[in-house]
């Protein structure tokens, strides 16, 4: 069972509101996941109100720019210190369509109605839980909440990102990984931190894990795709172009391959879209 209180303790310490601002492979991936947001989601009209809820949305990086194009916003996460930080911003900011700020565990989303939501973000939960039901209970919980027709965007970290990312925390933190963490990460797509510093509680699945996931939970795919693309670990290289036509382009050309498999595996984050049938 995934050792929640690790994970909540992880981000007491870990500047979650901030990682997509630090420095460049952040921006990169908010850049690129807004893209994909602004593509995919139903569009806010007049006299039409789209309800979102961002789950595990931490400190609400993607909540707030959502809230203020108009949809109506229900963040939720695990982490009272992150939910502490968007409460704050969102009284300094006096952003009204962030609805609410409640503290909940993924697998359990039942102070929520049945068809309550349009959309569901679920960008980090599948980061964490490393065990199956956790993952179909979280799954069949957000096809209860959702609307018919609607919505989730969900995105995982895949096998051979996670694990391969984990030989390099395996040479720096020691104390964190041993050869043993690091094969069993190989073999199950579980990492287990050996000490409290650190990424807690990992879980990589392949993306054909994730589909199958969705797809016996009664999704309908709509989007399979890397977030950062061939973009992953040349965010520094791609900044450099201050010609905004060149760094456009360059954005064009991660878009037009990030649904290659292989790019999928092997370039960090990656995102599921699908349809509540």
């Amino acid at each position: 069972m995934t050792d929640f209180e690790k994970v909540q303790n992880y981000y007491k310490h870990f500047d979650e509101k901030n990682r997509l601002r630090n420095d460049n492979s952040g921006k990169l991936e908010f850049l690129m996941t807004m893209g994909i947001l602004e593509k995919n989601l139903p569009a806010v009209t007049d006299g039409t109100d789209i309800s979102v809820l961002d789950l595990g949305g931490g400190a609400g990086v993607y909540s707030f720019p959502l809230a203020k194009k108009g949809y109506k916003v229900t963040l939720a996460d695990l982490s009272e210190t992150l939910l502490e930080q968007a409460r704050k911003q969102k009284e300094e900011d006096k952003i009204e369509n962030l609805i609410s700020c409640d503290q909940v565990n993924a697998t359990d989303l039942s102070c929520y109605k049945d068809n309550s939501f349009d959309v569901v973000l679920l960008f980090g939960p599948l980061y964490h839980l490393t065990e199956k039901e956790e993952r179909e209970k979280c799954v069949s919980e957000i096809r209860r909440v959702l609307k018919n027709g609607g919505k989730v965007f969900a995105s995982f970290i895949p096998h051979l990102s996670g694990s391969i990312a984990l030989v390099q925390r395996f040479c720096w933190s020691p104390d964190q990984v041993d050869i043993n963490t690091l094969e069993e990460c190989f073999n199950s797509g579980k990492f287990k931190n050996l000490s409290d510093h650190g990424f807690q509680e990992g879980y990589y699945p392949a993306s054909e894990e994730i589909e199958k996931l969705f797809a016996e939970n009664g999704f309908e795919k709509q989007l399979l795709r890397s977030i950062r693309g061939f973009g992953y670990e040349k965010e520094d290289v791609i900044y450099k172009f201050k010609n905004k036509n060149v760094f456009e382009k360059l954005l064009e050309l991660i878009d037009s391959t990030a649904e290659d498999k292989s790019i999928i595996e092997m370039c960090g984050h990656a995102m599921y879209v699908g349809v509540k049938k």
